[in-house]
């Protein structure tokens, strides 16, 4: 039994199989020892010294732990595994409590880190629980800093320097390895008591993480903010809570990332309650979750908010039920009403404040996004829901998954702060290619930088690379941005010569930059045209973009690409370099007088879908690299006629609803008498190169525009139901 003032103090000490000190735990390695003693705080008598090793499953002890500590392998296979070494301890605390005559007691530990970074981290893993005197304990050495202000820094503390600052003997010789310590703390306990200090604060563990919403409002300290990637796609916030077990979690703090469709990215901005956690949290840089390793590196508070606050009534009022399990519907009929998804979902698993736990994700217009957001009041209704995973709900299947508070906000704002079509103008203006292109040639005289710290710059890249520097080409350094114009964490870099590149690749391959190592590929202009379309890149060779197919998406109809402007006065047109990938002679280059290439202003104020990747400025070249080049036949007639691929002049309707494998033919059979043409339907995807089930098309005029809509507006295509809106 524990208590926040209690009568006793455990004084517990351990060591793993791995490091020692003040890296003790940041190696995932298991405990193989506890030493504890009960210290009665009013008599100040002591209970039995004990000693347990413990049996972990992998016994390949490091230097040193064996230098340190004296253990061996066989030693410890003999011992007892940790769920039976913590059973005895609660066991014989309490029978040296008895003995004492107290009831309660309090763990005191050197530090945090056995208790934090250990005993929780592990027993999680290996899914036993720790009884609750594991939540609450003193950190030695912040009390000893306390009862002796003018001792060092708690963090520069250890049981010697403090023994010492006191003047107690420090022959660690004399005493098996732990009981030396521990010995030493009971004495160190005693010396404070005699100062008249007292025990009455303790450190605390959650027991869980607790939801909870996040406004854009608040003041987020960037010292409490780390980013973790690599996560399995499918985690929830109880899992990435559940791989920082022993550390204090803020209210709502874990915020998970989604990339550019709104699917989860295996990225994710957690919060921590003070800096102190949040140093312990850097600690667990490449745990493992599962099979999969975590990177955890520093992120700033803008960056939190940014994914995890809102400011939405309606999303808080939603939010505002605590603790209650999120789970996200997606795929639902645009038709579909809170009484379908209730029916859907059923009596087994029923939804927190009925219609009032619902929430669905709408598009500034009011448009249904085929999402919603669903609150259940425990893990088992939440369960029960999850197994209706693509179940039917009309003619659809529907898709649920676990959420977070975090989520709700980010789908939220990311849909709702979606630009809608402008009205599109037609003046005609000239735009002039940049003289700077990116080379689009076979030969091999390029460089892939990949794994670059975030903050990396380019007198970074430059140091990097050494004595290589001088061989780099003019405006050759392309560093690579992600959607939100933040640093990818790679770059492309044109070399003078293939030879050059070559050696900068054997050189610089996994040397390190700051505390990362980076990894260096040789690849030709075309492969890093490729990679910036969105391919992939590395020595097994290289992996096709996502789609190859012309990808023109507004963000009114895909919501969650960037909503990227293309100005009118730079790149925003197609341009053949960044389409089009061709190899041209140097003689032919040469020749080739500036030309200027005429596009309508309409594809100015056009949004575009851009790739995952494109170069920055203002090192690197000007030209985009888009999502995908239209077919080489139709680009060359584009390029030659100069025609944008685009719908022509005229009236647009935005077609909804339709079957995934319906064409231009279905399209222009079901437009029958409109006067419509093959080139005035534009066949919308997704940035997997699907369909996405929609469509533009062009009429000759606004009146016959109109006239189609209410003629035909909710009219079969197929067996759906087509949704038809005028632009």
């Amino acid at each position: 039994m524990t208590a926040s003032h209690s009568d006793s103090l455990v004084v517990l000490f351990g060591a793993t199989a791995g490091a020692y000190g003040a890296k003790l735990g940041s190696d995932e390695r298991e405990l193989i020892l506890l030493v504890w003693q009960v210290v009665d705080l009013h008599s100040k008598k002591v209970g039995t010294l004990h000693k347990s090793l413990v049996k972990a499953d992998n016994l390949d002890l490091s230097d040193q732990c064996r230098e340190v500590s004296g253990l061996t392998p066989e030693g410890l296979g003999k011992a007892e595994p940790l769920d039976r070494v913590l059973q005895q301890f609660s066991q014989l605390v309490s029978s040296d409590l008895k003995v004492l005559g107290r009831s309660s007691y309090t763990l005191c530990s050197d530090g945090q880190l056995l208790i934090r970074q250990v005993l929780h981290p592990e027993t999680s893993k290996k899914n036993f629980l720790l009884s609750d005197c594991f939540y609450s304990f003193f950190d030695l050495r912040k009390e000893f800093h306390t009862c002796y202000p003018s001792s060092a820094a708690v963090k520069d503390q250890t049981i010697k320097t403090m023994a010492e600052y006191l003047g107690l003997g420090t022959d660690e010789a004399e005493e098996d390895f732990g009981v030396w310590q521990v010995k030493t703390m009971v004495a160190i306990i005693f010396s404070m008591l005699s100062e008249d200090h007292a025990f009455t604060e303790p450190e605390t563990v959650k027991y869980k993480y607790e939801t909870g919403p996040c406004s854009k409002s608040e003041t987020v300290d960037s010292e409490t903010v780390i980013r973790a990637r690599g996560l399995p796609w499918q985690s929830s916030d109880q899992d990435i809570a559940r791989f920082f077990k022993g550390l204090n979690i803020a209210k709502g703090g874990v915020a998970l990332c989604l990339n550019s469709q709104g699917r989860r990215n295996g990225e994710a901005l957690v919060r921590f309650v003070n800096s102190e956690q949040r140093d312990l949290a850097l600690e667990r840089h490449k745990h493992h979750m599962g099979s999969r390793y975590i990177e955890v590196y520093k992120a700033t508070g803008e960056e939190f908010l940014k994914i995890a606050g809102g400011t939405s009534n309606e999303v808080a009022q939603f939010l505002s039920k605590e603790n209650q399990v999120i789970i996200r519907m997606r795929g639902l009929p645009f038709t579909a009403t809170q009484e379908d998804v209730l029916g859907f979902l059923g009596p087994e698993c029923p939804v927190t404040g009925g219609k009032e736990g619902l929430l669905f994700v709408k598009y500034p217009d009011g448009r249904p996004t085929g999402d919603a957001f669903v609150l259940f009041s425990c893990e088992e209704y939440a369960q029960n829901a999850l197994k209706k995973h693509k179940e039917i709900l009309g003619k659809r299947y529907i898709e649920l998954f676990r959420s977070t508070a975090a989520e709700v906000q980010q789908v939220l704002n990311r849909y709702m702060s979606t630009p809608l079509i402008p009205t599109l103008p037609t003046p005609i203006i000239p735009v002039i290619p940049p003289p700077y292109t990116i080379a689009t040639g076979s030969i091999r005289d390029c460089v892939r930088l990949r794994g670059l710290p975030y903050t990396a710059g380019i007198d970074d890249i430059l140091e990097f690379m050494g004595d290589a520097t001088g061989d780099i080409k003019p405006h050759g350094v392309h560093m690579v941005l992600n959607q939100q114009g933040r640093p990818s964490g790679d770059a492309f870099i044109q070399m003078k010569s293939a030879d050059k590149a070559f050696m900068v690749a054997q050189k610089c391959h996994k040397k390190m930059m700051k505390d990362r190592y980076v990894e260096v590929f040789q690849c030709s202009g075309e492969e890093m045209n490729f990679v910036l379309m969105g391919g992939t890149l590395n020595r097994s060779g290289l992996s096709p973009p996502p789609c190859k197919l012309p990808c023109l998406s507004p963000p009114a109809y895909a919501a969650f690409q960037t909503a990227a402007v293309i100005p009118a006065e730079a790149a925003a047109l197609y341009q053949p370099q960044a389409l089009l990938p061709t190899t041209r002679t140097p003689q032919a280059s040469a020749a080739a007088p500036p030309t200027v290439t005429y596009y309508p202003a309409q594809a100015a104020q056009l949004y575009m879908n851009y790739t995952a990747y494109y170069p920055s400025p203002p090192v690197s070249p000007t030209t985009v690299g888009y999502l995908a080049a239209p077919p080489g036949a139709v680009a060359a007639a584009a390029t030659a006629t100069h025609t944008p691929i685009l719908p022509q002049p005229g009236a647009l309707v935005r077609m909804q609803g339709l079957p995934y494998n319906t064409g231009m033919k279905e399209i222009l059979s079901f437009f029958q008498g409109y006067q419509l043409q093959a080139d005035s339907i534009l066949m919308l995807y997704n940035f997997s190169g699907q369909p996405s089930g929609e469509a533009l098309v062009t009429f000759p005029s606004l009146d016959l525009a109109k006239k189609a809509v209410a003629e035909r507006n909710g009219q079969l295509l197929g067996s759906c139901c087509v949704q038809l809106y005028l632009v």
